[in-house]
């Protein structure tokens, strides 16, 4: 279900990115009490079109705030309708309707020893972690690898500055830039795989940390994955969110399935169950959108787990899947975005 928010604070973070801070009435407080990693499924109209986008809440989870309001940045994006208006056309006061937050990227406050690796806008959902982790549990320390291709296009630069002053004993960070030379620290260019195999045991002890939050663009995010597994990392300690996945040629290859000739969906949605033929070349949620407009889903591409449902009978083969955990498509989950019918009759639940 989607609710208002206004607008109050637009900040410049670079040339290409900005911070929105949404106001939340005291009456949906409780509703938009987020988790440190969530994000925000907002949408708009744009020339009569809806658009729908994720953005990732980047404030901290605090307890009780005394003036709620959620923040989060988004990054220009080429030809990304709702980025290019969110930096050059949304003001203060305007109103963006979003879904309460959402998400699985998350790291509850607890005691030990935790790290992530991020690139670009992969700073947004691990900047409210970092903070919460910090101001929430003494015990625990926190190490940021981020990288970025020049200084002046870093997101969110005071905001890790500021953690760096408030827990210098706790909080380690290392900046990386692709395309620029630091005066001090590690040498420029990309944090592939072979050069983070090397540094990662250089920096902490890679079998002594709790847990790993990986998030960014899909190539260092897969290249930051295969390191840790190289390390000797369990896959249960790395956890990871794609922001974006470019179609271009070095993309990973989608895996398409023949949809039956005759094929039907019936779906559970809050609540309310219906069934409905698919037709040719359409995904599941594609199916459901022509009788319910109110099925759950931000960016279509696999990425942001907005349309994860559960598959109660039928079998069906995903095109893509960057958001779902082995243990949830283990579990039966699966992406409607991404799903096409692999037998005559599926039915999903979105409930669950």
């Amino acid at each position: 279900m989607f609710h208002p928010l206004r607008v109050r604070a637009i900040e410049r973070l670079t040339d290409d990115s900005v911070a929105l801070t949404f106001a939340v009435p005291p009456e949906l407080r409780e509703t938009f009490r987020h988790k440190p990693g969530q994000h925000l499924n907002v949408r708009y109209s744009v020339d009569g079109e809806e658009i729908r986008r994720s953005y990732s809440i980047c404030s901290p989870a605090t307890e009780e705030p005394s003036d709620p309001a959620l923040r989060v940045g988004i990054r220009l994006v080429d030809g990304g309708v709702f980025s290019t208006y969110a930096l050059k056309e949304l003001a203060v006061g305007d109103l963006i309707e979003s879904m309460p937050p959402m998400g699985r990227f998350v790291l509850t406050p607890r005691a030990g020893h935790f790290a992530a690796i991020v690139g670009g806008s992969g700073i947004t959902p691990v900047l409210s972690i970092a903070a919460t982790l910090l101001a929430r549990e003494p015990d625990a320390s926190f190490c940021l690898i981020r990288s970025d291709r020049t200084a002046v296009s870093t997101m969110f630069l005071d905001e890790v500055a500021d953690l760096k002053d408030r827990y210098p004993d706790r909080f380690q960070l290392v900046t990386v830039l692709s395309r620029e030379e630091q005066q001090a620290g590690l040498p420029s260019g990309r944090l592939d795989g072979d050069r983070l195999t090397a540094l990662l045991p250089a920096l902490l002890p890679v079998p002594e940390v709790d847990g790993w939050y990986l998030c960014g663009p899909f190539g260092l995010v897969q290249a930051a994955e295969s390191a840790l597994h190289g390390l000797g990392v369990d896959r249960t300690r790395i956890h990871q969110e794609i922001f974006h996945v470019d179609d271009g040629p070095n993309a990973p290859a989608r895996t398409r399935a023949e949809t039956p000739a005759h094929s039907s969906l019936t779906a559970t949605l809050d609540g309310r169950s219906g069934t409905w033929p698919v037709q040719e070349g359409e995904s599941l949620l594609e199916t459901v959108l022509r009788s319910r407009s109110d099925a759950p889903y931000a960016c279509k591409g696999g990425v942001c787990g907005t349309c994860r449902a559960f598959l109660v009978s039928g079998d069906v083969r995903m095109d893509r899947n960057f958001a779902l955990e082995p243990e949830e498509t283990g579990a039966g989950y699966v992406l409607a975005c991404q799903s096409h019918p692999v037998t005559p009759e599926v039915e999903l639940d979105f409930d669950r």
